[in-house]
């Protein structure tokens, strides 16, 4: 009997794919086939119905008046609450971790803009921009830690609520605004800062979102090439190299 490919859910490249954080989504794809599991990967564009049986959502960055434009059309849509409700998983990055919480501002009047209330976070113009390479450690729910490296630029500086808790801790770099915590998370919703793509760099990470997912242990990969290149990656970091 054949079973239904894994669903990952690109939304909105096109307001939300300026930094390349469509390739989240081609990483979680890929790791997935590399294991013999058949996957499927759905781009969403403004206006097409989001679909609901989805196993991994992902949001990236992009500019405010993308931002506006995508919480109303998600708002509209009600594909993603609807798949939230039914155990998928949602990866927002930088602009989209932001449009999550209730509340965001956009531009120099700093305009207070509702959004999706899937994370209990509220994101303000912070004092100056966070722009840079940044080192956070991971807590993994079996309490081994894990480094997550990538690169952050961003304006806003976003609050936790108590039912958000942070994603990591920062090592190096702004994170959230106060450069203790980075992301959030809140169910089967994460929120992060860093491009990179962030999976890409981190693919503990990315496969952590695929057990999520599927609510089961993947085998491991045995892929040195990507292992050394994350660990020049978390060298270069730490000793301040581009």
């Amino acid at each position: 009997m054949s079973t239904a490919p894994v669903r990952i859910v690109l939304l909105y490249q096109s307001l939300l794919g300026i930094y390349g954080d469509h390739g989240n989504a081609m990483v979680l794809t890929r790791r997935l086939q590399w294991r013999g599991i058949d996957a499927e990967l759905i781009s969403v564009d403004p206006g097409d119905p989001v679909p609901t049986d989805g196993a991994v959502y992902l949001l990236g960055g992009g500019e405010d008046t993308a931002q506006i434009t995508a919480v109303k059309e998600l708002k509209d849509d009600g594909g993603l609450f609807s798949a939230l409700d039914d155990g998928a998983v949602l990866f927002a990055v930088c602009a989209g971790y932001q449009i999550c919480g209730h509340s965001f501002t956009i531009g120099a009047r700093d305009e207070v803009i509702k959004g999706l209330g899937v994370l209990d976070v509220e994101t303000r113009r912070g004092p100056e921009r966070a722009v840079g390479e940044s080192l956070s450690r991971w807590t993994l729910p079996d309490g081994t830690t894990s480094l997550i490296t990538g690169f952050e630029n961003h304006g806003g500086w976003t609050s936790l609520g108590p039912d958000a808790t942070p994603l990591a801790a920062v090592e190096k770099g702004w994170g959230n605004g106060d450069s203790r915590t980075e992301g959030a998370v809140q169910g089967q919703v994460i929120g992060a800062y860093p491009h990179g793509p962030i999976l890409a760099r981190n693919p503990q990470l990315a496969d952590h979102l695929l057990e999520q997912a599927l609510g089961r242990s993947l085998d491991p990969l045995d892929l040195p090439e990507i292992e050394a290149l994350r660990t020049r990656r978390v060298a270069a970091v730490r000793e301040g190299r581009p």
